[in-house]
């Protein structure tokens, strides 16, 4: 029996091997610039703060571009001043569709559009905000991943929240062929400040962690209504498209680490020769979540965490030929990492079993 256990020990040990390589998510970087006019939210976009934005790139799928192209256009803008983190989006829909009228139903249900937003960065307490084509909302706040045992906490409500959605062509209705659908979004400041320790609002130059989902359900025309298509041998409902701004890797919008970068400018130093140094961090950053996903997996596997740092990450040096420093302790019942920033100085990273990203500057 011991020699059977052992076996099955020493094999875990060999997929850990494999599971231990990095793959660097490159995620997308997006300058946000301040209001030059008054905001009204109306859907509409049209105010010259939002003709002055610049496009986000088109949604991708949310594994990335090892997937199809999205059939469907979708782009945001983002903008902000004192008051509001301000959104757009606009959606190409040839079939503008909703059934979902009571807040705080699982929205995506419907067809719809979703923003998460976390402000430190840490993975935990962050945003998430869902609306369809009749601008009924699901607004939440989730304490962490699921990974990490977090819960979504539906009694969240962000307060002062405006939202519209403008219909280019008819709602619910089959018979004719439509344009698009936008959707325009302010959410207040104050809302972040009960989730965060960062500056709010922002200061130029900070960077949050945001993504965009836009879930796309197969449907057809029967009776006259819009019907989700079923799959012919099961019965059951096709998978829906999930199209983000920023890729996830997988099928899995709550790993925070993989979320796009909203740099905030004051509207005139935007500096985009800072992306080299920011992938750098972003590489750091990856690198320390896949140490925690891999304690995570090898734990799922044998009940324990491992202090032994090969099992988790078989990479000396990160791409940028900086050493990857770091320190492990673990027992049966957590762990502990802590990293040392190989780009700035004096900058330690910590994350434990929780899942939660710290910061510390000695």
């Amino acid at each position: 029996m011991r020699s059977i256990s052992l076996f099955l020990f020493f094999t875990l040990l060999t997929q850990f091997k494999v599971l231990s390589q990095v793959t660097i998510v490159e995620g997308r970087n997006y300058f946000c610039e301040p209001t030059i006019d008054e905001i009204i939210i109306d859907g509409l976009g049209n105010e010259k703060s939002w003709i002055n934005a610049e496009w986000s790139a088109d949604f991708i799928d949310i594994v990335g571009n090892i997937n199809p192209k999205p059939y469907l256009k979708t782009r945001v803008k983002m903008i902000w001043d004192a008051n509001y983190f301000y959104f757009y989006a606009e959606m190409e829909e040839p079939h503008i569709w909703a059934k979902l009228t009571q807040r705080d139903a699982v929205i995506f249900y419907d067809n719809d559009f979703e923003i998460f937003v976390d402000p430190d960065g840490d993975t935990h307490n962050y945003t998430e905000f869902e609306v369809n084509a009749l601008n009924t909302v699901w607004d939440l706040l989730l304490t962490a991943p699921y990974r990490d045992n977090g819960h979504a906490i539906n009694a969240y409500d962000i307060n002062g929240l405006k939202s519209a959605v403008k219909v280019n062509g008819t709602l619910n209705n089959p018979s004719d062929r439509d344009r698009s659908w936008s959707v325009e979004i302010a959410i207040p400041w104050k809302v972040f400040k009960e989730t965060t320790r960062v500056s709010v609002p922002p200061k130029p130059q900070d960077v949050w962690r945001v993504n965009f989902s836009r879930v796309q359900w197969e449907t057809e025309i029967k009776d006259g209504e819009y019907v989700k298509k079923k799959d012919q041998k099961t019965g059951k409902n096709l998978p829906e498209n999930n199209w983000v701004w920023s890729p996830q890797r997988a099928i899995a919008m709550h790993e925070p680490e993989f979320w796009g970068r909203v740099i905030f400018t004051d509207g005139l130093t935007t500096s985009p020769e800072n992306i080299d140094s920011i992938s750098n961090a972003e590489e750091v950053r990856q690198t320390i979540y896949h140490i925690h996903r891999s304690q995570i997996q090898f734990k799922r596997e044998t009940k324990t965490y491992t202090s032994q740092k090969h099992h988790l990450l078989e990479a000396k040096q990160f791409s940028f030929r900086k050493t990857i420093e770091w320190e492990l302790e673990a027992n049966a019942y957590g762990y502990r990492v802590v990293l040392t920033d190989p780009i700035e100085k004096f900058v330690y990273w910590h994350i434990d079993q929780t899942g939660k990203l710290r910061k510390e500057i000695r």
